[in-house]
């Protein structure tokens, strides 16, 4: 029997492409009668996920285009390479799709995934008359608040500027007025709205958003979604979540076997996880504030420490690949002194720092992939945002979902201009302190976490979710 097509378009970052294909993979356990073919773009210069797709290829029912790459001018500006590198792969993207609906080994072209920041593709969907979905790899919560603004803008003319002076707003999918610090980075910079108001309005043209959360974590936004006239005529949404990201096999193997023993060596709940993502590091002064904070505090950790990017680079930061280079940017001596009480390492193999009992609190940034992890593993957070929507997901955590302590919510990197201040070593203390002390928040995420392990189980929030899902795309056909 020919199967329905998919045609799957993530983002190239190795945290959207790994959680996209994960949830590739949810679908075609889902229904058997699915075959999905992603479509793998390349940023120059990218790396770390081949390893990852070849694993998948095994399958019989995922393939794997992997298309051209495009390289773009030397003197591109980075707030439009991305929109420059999707809109550069536009033809190759018509002519694998061509190939394929020509081509006799797959049934009935039923409907693209695009990621949320490729819905120029789109674009192509339409000239096929096919529907297209819309994976969005945060939470529900902040897709509502960036639907929002982007209706203030658009329907208002509500700028960045205005924005930056407001206290506080009101948005749909908030049960608290967020402040307008938690707004993301895009919407409160004039040199980001292009950016932003193509991505958002990219989003509103879809005809379904999947989005990786669940009913049980974000219930007030979800339900706002079918009860505010504001996003009651946005496309339809399918929380399928939380769809976590698995640990890369190729990594860091060795020192990765070498926390775990560490770990288990730990009593329970007694270490603090220092972990900022795939492209959080700091400069020299606040790696600083951050080891003195650690040291008052008395708390065992593991920090995944980081080599800063220069300004104005998009990219993964580099390791420190020996404790002389450690050395340089710690205090003088941190290292003796911990030793025994703590571990400074490069790349984190997370999940499994997060699954192990012994770990007792996660200081993030508030990525989205490591907020799910977070209350999967039932460990709270002290949180610390970095970049994009960030700011908000720390807002939802503490003030919403009083799943999590708050060290700052308010800090930002931009990328041209760095951070916005430093963040002393008394308020990093105070959140590490708090994030393993603080009961109600533990048991808070506790609940959370038995929530998060059975809403994809038959008949439960997720499960029926995907059923609608998987429904929807077999009637395509």
């Amino acid at each position: 029997m020919k199967k329905a097509e998919v045609v799957f378009i993530p983002f190239p970052g190795p945290s959207h492409l790994i959680s996209t294909l994960e949830f590739a993979k949810l679908l075609i356990n889902r229904d058997n009668r699915l075959h999905i073919t992603v479509l793998l773009m390349k940023f120059p210069n990218s790396r770390g996920t081949d390893a990852y797709t070849k694993s998948l290829s095994t399958s019989d029912s995922i393939s794997f285009i992997n298309l051209p790459e495009c390289s773009l001018p030397p003197n591109t500006n980075p707030r439009d390479a991305f929109g420059a590198l999707f809109e550069a792969q536009k033809p190759n993207v018509r002519q694998a799709v061509s190939d394929l609906t020509n081509g006799e080994q797959y049934g009935h072209l039923a409907a693209f995934v695009v990621d949320m920041f490729c819905t120029t593709m789109i674009d192509i969907a339409k000239e096929i008359s096919v529907p297209t979905l819309v994976f969005f790899t945060s939470g529900v919560a902040s897709l509502g608040l960036n639907l929002h603004l982007h209706t203030l803008r658009v329907r208002d003319n509500v700028d960045p500027t205005q924005l930056q002076q407001l206290k506080e707003l009101v948005i749909p999918t908030f049960a608290n007025p967020v402040p307008s610090y938690s707004l993301p980075g895009s919407v409160l910079s004039k040199e980001w709205e292009p950016f932003f108001l193509n991505y958002v309005g990219g989003l509103k043209k879809a005809d379904g958003i999947i989005v990786n959360s669940f009913e049980e974590l974000e219930s007030h936004a979800i339900k706002s979604f079918s009860s505010h006239s504001e996003l009651a005529g946005l496309p339809i949404i399918y929380p399928v979540g939380p769809i976590l990201t698995p640990e890369p096999e190729t990594k860091g193997v060795v020192e990765s076997n070498d926390i775990i023993k560490w770990l288990d060596d730990q009593t329970p709940s007694s270490v603090v996880f220092l972990c900022f993502g795939t492209r959080g590091s700091f400069d020299e002064d606040q790696v600083k504030e951050i080891a003195h904070a650690i040291e008052n505090s008395g708390a065992r950790f593991v920090w995944s420490l980081r080599k800063p990017l220069p300004k104005g680079v998009m990219a993964a930061p580099s390791e420190y690949y020996s404790l002389s280079d450690l050395s340089l940017v710690l205090p003088e001596g941190f290292l003796d002194r911990t030793t025994g009480i703590g571990r400074v390492i490069g790349w984190a193999p997370q999940t499994q720092i997060l699954a192990h009992p012994a770990t007792g609190g996660f200081v993030s940034h508030c990525g989205w992939n490591s907020t799910l992890e977070s209350v999967y593993f039932g460990v709270p957070i002290a949180t610390w945002p970095i970049f994009a929507e960030q700011q908000a997901n720390a807002f939802e955590l503490v003030v919403e979902l009083k799943m999590a302590v708050e060290i700052v919510l308010d800090y930002r990197v931009d990328l041209f201009q760095g951070p916005n201040y430093l963040l002393t070593a008394d308020k990093i203390e105070k959140g590490i302190r708090s994030v393993l002390d603080n009961d109600e928040v533990r048991n808070n995420v506790k609940k959370m976490s038995e929530n998060s392990r059975k809403t994809l189980l038959e008949n439960e929030s997720s499960h029926t979710y995907l059923g609608r899902l998987t429904d929807y795309i077999i009637n395509q056909i």
